[in-house]
């Protein structure tokens, strides 16, 4: 793989990946940009003990451009993006609109552009592909880990607009948050706290579990397992775990780092496969805290990829009302275990690899 820094016109950073080693990315930035905006407020909720972002600068991002305006395809000899490039495999740059910022020691957002072609999609890619995403996606999380100001990094991708997405093309996005996120402190602590009781580690009892359970597994590999968790929150909800015990995306191996991606590919497949049509989602891997601000959080916590679709029919989404909005109690309209068979069931377009009960 090659790795290749530079910068954009307003000195953001840009960093291309490929898999060949004569690959030229040096074509400049040819516009004129303003200076980047001022770090984001954060603000401390003393109630939940949650940090909040604010980022009014936000408000003016681009929103829904038809794809001849499209700011993540490469650039041409008429036009200029955020991409210099005439042509990339990978390409990951600093947020324009970012939620966080180093440049005010709070923090950075990144995004990770999967492919220069606008018309595919992440479940469209080739493993190859997927297989430089993770490279990229655990080169950036090694990097911003090196910040002082950042605590945990998460790599994430929101598709459809249902979801929120603002562009179309292919894309996922980076944050490295300067603070430890409530989700990841509340399952430290259980993690701690099922230490404490038992002397197991949560991470592996769970994925234990729905290994011997059986009825709620979507695919196995050698190195990963995809399951639908027994306590679902989502209509569509899947989990996939590596089998052996690492805190981040740097600390996986070569193969576990190329086995991922064929399993991957499948869910996401079957997942479009379920009612034929194309599911609104979010992804995103749950990472340990950065060793310099959580050392002892590296054993108690195993990296983990979770996807979850607000899909429940073809034509209905599951919107977060009162119990879930307000409370944080969710209520799910389909048991995990008609998930899982209805996703098994699903056409994936492609090989499976082993056997859901093997």
């Amino acid at each position: 793989m090659k790795r290749t820094v530079s910068h954009l016109a307003d000195g953001r950073e840009i960093i291309y990946f490929d898999e060949r080693d004569d690959a030229v990315r040096d074509r400049p930035d040819r516009r004129e940009l303003p200076a980047p905006p001022f770090a984001s407020e954060l603000r401390h909720d003393p109630l939940l003990e949650e940090w909040v972002a604010v980022a009014a600068h936000r408000q003016g991002r681009t929103f829904l451009p038809p794809a001849d305006e499209c700011p993540l395809c490469p650039s041409t000899p008429e036009r200029a993006t955020e991409i210099p490039a005439y042509d990339y495999q990978v390409a990951v740059f600093e947020n324009r609109f970012p939620s966080f910022s180093h440049r005010g020691g709070r923090g950075r957002c990144e995004v990770v552009c999967f492919t220069s072609d606008h018309s595919s999609s992440f479940a469209s890619l080739s493993p190859a592909q997927v297989r430089l995403v993770v490279e990229a996606w655990a080169d950036r999380t090694a990097e911003l880990s090196t910040l002082p100001g950042v605590k945990q990094v998460f790599c994430f991708e929101n598709r459809g607009e249902e979801i929120g997405v603002t562009l179309h093309h292919a894309h996922g996005q980076i944050y490295g948050y300067p603070f430890v996120t409530p989700v990841t402190a509340r399952m430290l602590a259980a993690a701690e706290r099922h230490r404490a009781r038992s002397g197991g580690d949560l991470f592996a009892d769970v994925l234990a579990g729905e290994r011997a359970d059986r009825v709620r597994i979507i695919g196995v590999n050698e190195h990963w397992t995809a399951f639908v968790p027994k306590a679902a929150r989502w209509p569509f909800e899947i989990h996939l775990y590596p089998h052996r015990h690492v805190p981040d995306l740097p600390a996986l191996t070569v193969a576990e780092r190329t086995a991922f991606g064929p399993l991957y590919l499948d869910v996401l497949r079957r997942l479009d496969g379920v009612y034929g049509l194309s599911m609104p989602y979010v992804s995103g891997w749950f990472q340990a805290p950065v060793a310099a601000h959580a050392p002892a959080a590296r054993d108690l916590f195993r990296v983990h990829l979770r996807l979850f679709s607000i899909r429940r029919a073809p034509g209905k989404l599951k919107y977060l009302a009162g119990s879930e909005s307000a409370m944080g109690a969710f209520i799910n309209d389909i048991r995990p275990e008609d998930a899982a068979k209805m996703l098994n069931a699903a056409p994936a377009g492609g090989s499976r690899g082993m056997s859901p009960r093997t």
